[in-house]
């Protein structure tokens, strides 16, 4: 784990790697990513631990209907610094259901993946087309 020293290093390294998305922390506090978390250690009553912050986003958003990518990352925040520990990404159908998961651990703000490695991850390969065997010159 490494730590980074302040929220908007932070931040601006997530945004960076495709994370510009709307985030909430710890089920709430929704907002860009800075402001999500300000918000959450602002309105945080004085002495309150908040050792852990659970970010959650959508990578992928296609409408109700249609399957998503979500983006759960687990943040640690002591003594200021953030470190982040684990990032679990899931496609989910309309209904909520996992329909793939990928899970990476002893993560850090720098060795986490792209947004778009991340959505890759749990994403179908695209199917391909075989080619026709009877394409030949006419005369």
């Amino acid at each position: 784990m490494e730590a980074i020293s302040d929220l908007n290093t932070f931040a601006k390294i997530l945004t960076a790697k495709g994370y510009d998305g709307y985030f909430h922390t710890r089920g709430a506090y929704a907002g860009k990513l800075k402001a999500s978390i300000s918000e959450y250690l602002a309105g945080s009553p004085k002495g309150v631990a908040k050792q852990e912050l659970l970010l959650t986003c959508f990578l992928q958003w296609a409408g109700e209907d249609l399957p998503r990518i979500e983006c759960l990352m687990r943040v640690k925040y002591l003594n200021g610094k953030f470190f982040l520990n684990s990032m679990e990404v899931a496609k989910k159908d309309r209904y909520g259901q996992v329909l793939k998961q990928s899970e990476l651990t002893d993560l850090s703000v720098v060795t986490a993946p792209k947004a778009k490695e991340a959505i890759a991850m749990v994403s179908d390969a695209p199917a391909q087309k075989a080619t026709s065997q009877n394409r030949r010159f006419k005369h």
